[in-house]
């Protein structure tokens, strides 16, 4: 089964940026899809992920946040 991961971020974000490089990096390795959302493109989204961006979702389904963990990312991934 292949996923889908998205990451919500927001512009001026340095925890975003450490989140999508260590997505990029793991997503790449594992042949993985994904993607970035801007959590400040549509409302719901900002109310909905705006206080804990980063965040993960894995498949549409919230994963994590503020952090990417990287073991636990890795066996979401491989499942």
């Amino acid at each position: 089964m292949v996923h889908q991961v998205t990451v919500m971020t927001r512009a001026g974000c340095h925890l975003c940026e450490v989140a999508e490089a260590d997505v990029a990096r793991i997503c790449g390795e594992l042949d993985v899809p994904w993607e970035l959302a801007d959590v400040d493109s549509d409302a719901e989204w900002r109310a909905e992920y705006g206080d804990q961006v980063p965040v993960i979702l894995i498949d549409g389904a919230e994963h994590g946040y503020w952090r990417v963990e990287e073991e636990r990312f890795r066996r979401a991934l491989a499942g």
